[in-house]
């Protein structure tokens, strides 16, 4: 089946307001909405930048080792832009977006920022609920800031 134009305008919205409540969700803490942008079964790459490795799980449990992280923050703010998405059939996309993530966390260690630069790669697939993450790719290009406060939080 092939879709109509105006059935895919509204892929790209649905698709743009998944990568919104993902940058919201997170820094807003609501790890409902944050659920909401994941099929249930999630692969999660952020080896890029971070050194942690390519990992498939459950929906679930990816937001549940998210949320302590993004909590030992004072705070933190996700940008996410520049999307540009292409599709793979009826059911299946690409968005790679722009990121700006800052991490603030006041400590006796140095500057209380640090921000991460660089762009997602995210696969979508079309479920019964919407277009949802089924993988999620961080590249890193360059970062700022007191990188301890972001090592002390992959710790938690």
């Amino acid at each position: 089946m092939t879709v109509s134009h105006e059935t895919r305008l509204y892929d790209r919205a649905e698709i743009s307001d998944v990568q919104l409540r993902y940058a919201t969700g997170t820094d807003s803490r609501d790890w409902e909405l944050f659920r909401s942008c994941f099929t249930d079964e999630v692969e999660v790459d952020f080896s890029e930048g971070f050194g942690q490795p390519v990992v498939r799980l459950n929906a679930d449990d990816w937001v549940q080792s998210t949320a302590p992280r993004m909590e030992s923050f004072t705070a933190t703010h996700h940008m996410i832009t520049n999307l540009a998405i292409t599709f793979d059939g009826d059911d299946h996309a690409t968005c790679v977006a722009y990121l700006r993530a800052t991490h603030h966390l006041p400590n006796n260690t140095g500057d209380s920022d640090q921000t991460v630069y660089g762009y997602y790669t995210n696969r979508f697939e079309r479920t019964a609920s919407g277009w949802r993450i089924a993988g999620l790719k961080l590249t890193t290009r360059w970062m700022t800031g007191n990188f301890g406060i972001f090592q002390s939080a992959l710790a938690s």
